[in-house]
């Protein structure tokens, strides 16, 4: 895997189906092997075939042993020759019938013939065939030069012996001793066999090169589905890395319907999100810097005077003043350091089962006990327990849940009621935080979650709130896959109504991991 992880796709694509074909390229192993089983069987042919021949003449009167070698000759296409026990030429089947085949020198063939025996010997070569020694006649015609005709007469057996004729066809000769001392001898020309296993070659041969077409068709056909696309993405995801993400069009892919437009997609989704948190990243650097020249710049102002009042109560007056905007910047600070990093620490946090009504018992119960300004009143009908559970962090759901409750407690009129409501419905957990207050317009409805958008109730001073509390509950809610709005009270009085939808957990779940 080490290895094969440096090529490009397309190299290894090829190189995988070749290697299939190489398979079938063994098939010229089984050609070697088949020509070996033919020889063999022409050699036992020709060893039992000349076996009768010696019979025929044992049993034969002597007047008649040359028109037997001559008709054998005819019907076999072999050359037979008889040689005395002294081992002198006494019969030739050549000298009594036409010869009935010639041996070809290469040199007076055509370029064709060159080809294919070239073909043969780059076969044998890649199969490591063994090569059988040459055919040659002996420059005096006498038993002794017949190396299997020696072996005969001394083993009593048929003898038989594959060589090469000149033009690297084979020559088929067997050998046999007669009953009264002499010998015979048959060779043969065995064209017929190079031809049965040339043809046998170009037919496997065209087979191979009609399929190592189709494979590296069919591969690069596979690489360019596969490798083009991959290398689009790759370049666009290489833009974006370089700071280019607003300059690049990631490619989606719609034709594609497999795992590689699966992927084009989501990087495109990836991409886009990428933008919009460049965006909102640059939104926010803009909106902190705005909101904090305002702080920054009374305080600049109330210490330039301070330096040049002499009046005790005016510089009471300015230090009051500078301590305000120096508490309003701590808080926006604070704030504005929980907004930057909430996405990260729920990515890393372990979520994990939370009973709401319990949570939202324990916040109401710390409010009653510091006290609820301006005599407001809340209410809270816990559900049963174990039913409003939710996977989460639980600090930051507290989190959440103290924003909406102050903000409703804000709104209220004196004496109000705030009332907080956790319910079931539909595998959701929805939890309710209504007031007696002005309530929410609707076209502000989604205005109230952006930074440091604040709509503050009458009589309160200028820069108690961040303007980031509701901010920060939509990025925690979603970070739990919830989501937040803003609704009228159900039964049409004045005031605001926030819904919080959160997934409910399922029953014996152990815990997930944000992801």
């Amino acid at each position: 895997m080490r290895w094969s992880g440096r090529l490009s796709l397309t190299p290894r694509i090829l190189a995988v189906n070749v290697f299939a074909l190489a398979l079938l390229a063994g098939g010229f192993f089984y050609l070697d092997s088949y020509r070996t089983r033919i020889v063999d069987d022409r050699l036992d042919q020709s060893a039992r075939e000349l076996k009768l021949l010696a019979i025929g003449l044992e049993n034969a009167p002597a007047d008649r042993h040359d028109a037997l070698i001559a008709a054998y000759a005819r019907q076999t296409g072999d050359r037979v020759r008889r040689y005395a026990q002294s081992g002198a030429l006494t019969a030739d089947s050549f000298k009594m019938n036409a010869p009935r085949y010639r041996l070809r020198m290469p040199s007076e063939e055509e370029w064709q013939r060159h080809v294919a025996r070239f073909l043969d010997k780059a076969v044998d070569r890649i199969v490591s065939a063994d090569r059988p020694p040459d055919f040659i006649e002996p420059a005096i015609d006498r038993a002794q030069g017949w190396p299997e005709l020696m072996l005969a007469r001394k083993t009593g057996r048929p003898q038989a012996m594959n060589r090469y004729a000149p033009d690297r066809t084979f020559m088929i000769s067997a050998a046999v001793r007669v009953r009264d001392g002499t010998a015979l001898l048959a060779t043969e020309n065995a064209r017929d066999i190079t031809r049965i296993v040339r043809a046998e070659r170009l037919r496997l041969g065209i087979v191979l090169a009609a399929a190592v077409l189709a494979s590296v068709l069919l591969s690069l056909f596979l690489a360019r589905t596969i490798v083009q696309p991959l290398q689009r993405l790759a370049r666009a995801a290489v833009r974006v890395r370089l700071g280019r993400a607003r300059e690049v069009t990631v490619p989606r892919l719609p034709e594609r319907r497999d795992e590689i437009g699966m992927l084009a997609r989501a990087l495109s989704d990836m991409s886009h999100a990428l933008r919009q948190r460049i965006d909102a990243t640059d939104a926010f650097a803009a909106d902190v810097s705005h909101e904090l020249k305002n702080p920054i710049a009374s305080l600049r102002s109330a210490l330039d005077a301070l330096v040049r009042v002499d009046r005790p109560d005016l510089r009471a007056q300015l230090m009051d003043i500078a301590q305000d905007d120096v508490r309003r910047l701590d808080r926006l600070v604070t704030d504005i350091a929980e907004a930057s990093r909430v996405d990260a620490e729920l990515s890393r946090t372990r979520f994990e089962p939370i009973d709401l009504g319990l949570l939202i018992e324990k916040l109401v119960g710390a409010h009653e006990a510091r006290g609820v300004p301006r005599g407001v009143r809340l209410a809270f009908a816990r559900p049963r327990k174990d039913v409003a559970v939710v996977l989460g962090e639980e600090q930051r759901l507290a989190r959440v849940l103290e924003n909406l409750i102050d903000n409703a407690i804000s709104f209220s009129p004196d004496g109000g009621l705030v009332q907080v409501v956790a319910t079931v419905a539909d595998d959701q957990v929805l939890v309710s935080v209504e007031d007696e207050g002005p309530g929410v317009p609707e076209s502000e409805r989604e205005h109230v979650f952006r930074r440091f958008h604040s709509v503050r109730p009458e009589g309160e001073s200028f820069g108690k709130h961040s303007g980031l509390g509701l901010a920060i509950s939509r990025s925690i809610v979603e970070g739990h896959q919830g989501r937040i709005s803003i609704a009228d009270r159900e039964d049409a009085q004045s005031g605001a109504c926030f819904i919080l939808h959160l997934p409910m957990a399922v029953e014996r779940d152990p815990g997930i991991v944000s992801e």
